[in-house]
């Protein structure tokens, strides 16, 4: 075959070794394709492994979701212990204030105080014993605990004084009745808990046994099969490579045999061993054809390219001549346009000269070099 580009005679022994690279190219895309696809890829590989890694994870994945679902139970009881403590303890404490307030309304009444005297008006102005209406304040006749019901009074803040020390220390160990109980309910709740995670760890250090002795189990299984699947895959190759070399040896193909690749008017290319020196001599003679066939049409497109470049010359040439003989006739149209313009104002000039006759001067030849110059 007579390559165009360099034009040197390309021989069989080219021809197979572009073969031979067209070969191992193919075979090099194919290996990457079986390498570097993600997917497909199980060259070096475990796939029964990897298969057995799966259903560990899933078996990790099952443990611990349950988990997590008996610590969200454990956490939504414990918020319900919770709101009902603080539930109990808000109750208890509406419950106190009550008591408190009632005990204040009840007992702490404004005329039990021990200064209560010093303020009662009622008292003050019906006192008729141990004063009398000239024993006011001015008079200094009387001061606090001079009274003549020093004792009763002293006797009865007293006994006051027990009854509300008796109230505090029922409420004090009643509210430390409350508050024992309420750590005793919260201790027996954490020991629940405790038992239940305990119970639960448990639970799953089981579950983690059993599956570990399963997963053994099945990799030994798996083990086995496999070896025995090679011993097999081994053996059957060792017969398929006998037999193949067999086949090559008593076949056609190594014998290089050109009458095993005709099949009547066709040629199977399987078995095709090179073509014919008449062939050859066809291809050669068709490929000069063609080289000429090529330079004959790259000579009539270079003659083409050379004509429009000559036309376009041409064209760019008449432009140029037409662009200036345009602007030489508007020069010639500028400078009559200037005479005329000179012209008209000369006459109007003069003609305003024959109506100022009087008031005017005769024109000097100063003025008509600014309408000659004006006119340029």
């Amino acid at each position: 075959m007579l390559n165009p580009s360099t034009m040197e005679v390309v021989t069989d022994k080219d021809l197979n070794q572009e073969a031979n690279l067209t070969k191992r190219r193919y075979t090099e895309l194919s290996r990457q394709g079986r390498i570097f696809d993600a997917r497909n890829r199980i060259i070096g590989g475990d796939a029964h492994a990897w298969d057995i890694q799966v259903h560990d994870q899933m078996i990790r994945k099952e443990t611990e979701k349950a988990r997590h679902e008996t610590f969200a139970a454990e956490m939504r009881y414990n918020d319900k212990i919770m709101c009902l403590l603080r539930d109990r303890e808000q109750r208890n404490r509406r419950q106190l204030c009550k008591a408190l307030n009632e005990f204040q309304k009840n007992s702490q009444k404004s005329e039990t105080r021990r200064e209560f005297d010093l303020y009662d008006l009622g008292s003050l102005r019906s006192r008729m014993s141990d004063s009398g209406k000239q024993n006011n304040v001015s008079g200094m006749q009387k001061f606090m605990g001079e009274d003549l019901n020093v004792q009763q009074r002293k006797r009865f803040q007293m006994e006051q004084n027990r009854e509300w020390y008796r109230q505090q220390q029922r409420a004090w160990e009643k509210a430390r009745a409350n508050r024992k109980l309420a750590e005793d309910l919260h201790n027996q709740t954490r020991l629940k808990f405790d038992e239940a995670a305990q119970e639960l760890q448990n639970l799953e250090c089981a579950t983690k046994k059993k599956v570990c002795a399963a997963t053994k189990e099945f990799n030994k299984q798996q083990a086995i099969e496999m070896a025995e699947r090679k011993k097999k895959e081994k053996q059957k190759e060792q017969e398929d490579n006998l037999a193949e070399i067999n086949n090559l040896l008593h076949s056609e193909l190594l014998l290089e045999n050109q009458q095993q690749a005709r099949s009547g008017s066709h040629v199977v290319p399987s078995h095709w061993k090179g073509m014919s020196r008449e062939q050859l001599e066809e291809i050669r003679y068709v490929q000069k054809q063609q080289i000429q066939e090529k330079l004959r049409l790259q000579e009539e497109e270079r003659q083409r390219v050379m004509d429009w470049d000559r036309r376009r010359i041409q064209k760019a040439r008449v432009s140029l001549l037409q662009e200036r003989q345009q602007q030489r006739f508007q020069r010639e149209m500028r400078r009559a346009l200037d005479c005329s313009n000179f012209s008209l104002a000369r006459e109007q000039y003069l003609q305003k000269k024959e109506m100022d006759a009087a008031s005017s001067s005769q024109p000097t030849e100063e003025y008509y070099s600014q309408f000659n110059t004006g006119g340029r």
